[in-house]
C-alpha cells in the first residue's frame, strides 16, 4: 500500500500547483486536512477493534478504502476533488492505523517493543521510497503523464489487500477473553497519567514538523525537475527507513527522553538547513536530517504509548494519541503554508526549527510513569 500510496503523494503537490493551479496555502490545507483525516479516525477505529477485541477486520476495510481512492486521483481535475480522493485514502489509513498497531504491540513482549515498532516502520518505509522511484521512472518514460501514473498506483494498492485479506492470520483470543467498552468511565480511568503525557509530547513533536509536502515544493522551488520531484521523498524515506529499527531497538535499552531530544535537535538543524537552501548540498542535507529525526522519534513514540496503556485498551490509546497528532499536523501544515505564502519559503520553516526548538523545554517535565529511565 505504501508503494501505491507513495507512487501518487510524491507527484502530489507539484501536480496540485502545476497543473491544476492551487496555491502553496490549498495545498497546505489538503494535506494537512488529509493527515489530520487519518489520525482522528484512527481514535475511533482503534477503540473499535478494543470493544471487539479483534484488529484484523478493520485493517481489511482501512487498506481497501486506500486501494478504492486510487483511481480517484487519476479522475481529478480539481483541488476539491484531490482533496476528496485524499480524504477517502487517509479515513482507509486511519481505519487500519490503531488495529494494527495494537496488533504489533500486542505481539511482542514489553522489553522488545521499541525494535518491533522500529521494524514496522523501517519496513513501511521501504515501500514509501520505493513508490516514488516507481513514479521517477514512469514520469521519465511517459513524459510526465500524471494521470497515467495515478492509474498504476491502483494495482499495488489492490495486491495489498488481498495479501492482508487471505494471507494474514490473526491469533485467535485466549478461552474466555471478552471485548472491552473503551468509553466506560473506568476503562478510560486506566489510561493514566503517564499516557497522557506521552499524548502531550506526541502533539508538540507533530506540531513542530508539518507535511512533507513541503521538501518537495522547496526543492522544486530550487530548481529540481518535476520528473525528479519524488527523490526528494527517496531520500528523506532512506535514512528514516535504515535508521528506524536500529534507533528502535535503542529506545529498549535508552532513556525514551534522551532519544526524543535528540529528535527535536535534528529537526531544527533539517529546518535550518532548508530555510537557507532551495537547492545543493544543504538542501539535501536538510531533507536527509528530517528523514533522521523520524527515525528517531516516531517507533520510539509509538513504544511509549504501548508502555503506558493496558493492553485491552491499546486500540483506544493508540487511536486517541493519534488524534492530538492529527489536530496538531492539521494546524502546523496550515500555518507552513500560510507563512510560504505570504513570507516566502524560508520562514516556514524558520518557524518549524522555532517550535521544535521551545518544544525542548517540554521535556524538562517529568513523566509521571518514567519507562526505561525516560
Amino acid at each position: 500500500m505504501d508503494i501505491s500510496s507513495e507512487m501518487i503523494h510524491s507527484l502530489l503537490p507539484v501536480f496540485l500547483a502545476t497543473g491544476l493551479g492551487a496555491s502553496m496555502l490549498a495545498i497546505g490545507l489538503i494535506e494537512g486536512a488529509a493527515e489530520a483525516t487519518a489520525l482522528i479516525v484512527k481514535v475511533f477505529s482503534g477503540a473499535v477493534s478494543d470493544w471487539l477485541g479483534r484488529r484484523k477486520p478493520l485493517a481489511v476495510l482501512g487498506y481497501g478504502l486506500g486501494a478504492a481512492s486510487k483511481p480517484l486521483f487519476a479522475l481529478a481535475s480539481t483541488a476539491g476533488m484531490v482533496l476528496a480522493a485524499r480524504l477517502v485514502d487517509r479515513v482507509g489509513k486511519g481505519l487500519r492505523g490503531a488495529p494494527r498497531d495494537a496488533l504489533v504491540a500486542d505481539l511482542v513482549a514489553p522489553e522488545q517493543r521499541g525494535a518491533a515498532f522500529g521494524l514496522r516502520q523501517s519496513l513501511d518505509t521501504v515501500g514509501a521510497f520505493t513508490g516514488p522511484l516507481v513514479a521517477i521512472g514512469l514520469m521519465l518514460l511517459w513524459a510526465n503523464d500524471f494521470r497515467a501514473i495515478f492509474w498504476v498506483a491502483v494495482l499495488p494498492g489492490v495486491l495489498s489487500v488481498a495479501l492482508l485479506a487471505f494471507g494474514v492470520h490473526e491469533p485467535d483470543a485466549p478461552p474466555g477473553t471478552k471485548g472491552v467498552n473503551p468509553i466506560r468511565r473506568e476503562s478510560l480511568r486506566q489510561l493514566g497519567a503517564g499516557y497522557w503525557w506521552v499524548v502531550g509530547i506526541g502533539a508538540l513533536f507533530t506540531l513542530a514538523r508539518f507535511s512533507e509536502a513541503f521538501l518537495v515544493l522547496r526543492a522544486q522551488q530550487g530548481g529540481l525537475p518535476v520528473a525528479y520531484a519524488p527523490l526528494v521523498l527517496i531520500a528523506m524515506n532512506v535514512v528514516y527507513a535504515v535508521g528506524a529499527y536500529p534507533f528502535g531497538k535503542l529506545a529498549d535499552t535508552r532513556s525514551h527522553r534522551k532519544l526524543l531530544a535528540i529528535g527535536l535537535v535534528v529537526l531544527v538543524a533539517a529546518d535550518a538547513a532548508l530555510a537557507l537552501a532551495g537547492s545543493g548540498p544543504l538542501l539535501w542535507a536538510g531533507i536527509a536530517l528530517w528523514g533522521l529525526h523520524m527515525a528517531l522519534t516516531q517507533g520510539l513514540l509509538a513504544a511509549m504509548v504501548a508502555d503506558a496503556s493496558p493492553a485491552p485498551l491499546r486500540g483506544t490509546a493508540f487511536g486517541v494519541f493519534n488524534l492530538a497528532s492529527g489536530i496538531a499536523l492539521l494546524v502546523a501544515s496550515a500555518l507552513a503554508g500560510a507563512l510560504w505564502d505570504r513570507f516566502g519559503a524560508p520562514s516556514t520553516f524558520v518557524t518549524g526549527a522555532g517550535i521544535a526548538a521551545a518544544s525542548l523545554a517540554a521535556l524538562a517535565w517529568k513523566s509521571p510513569r518514567e519507562t526505561n529511565g525516560a
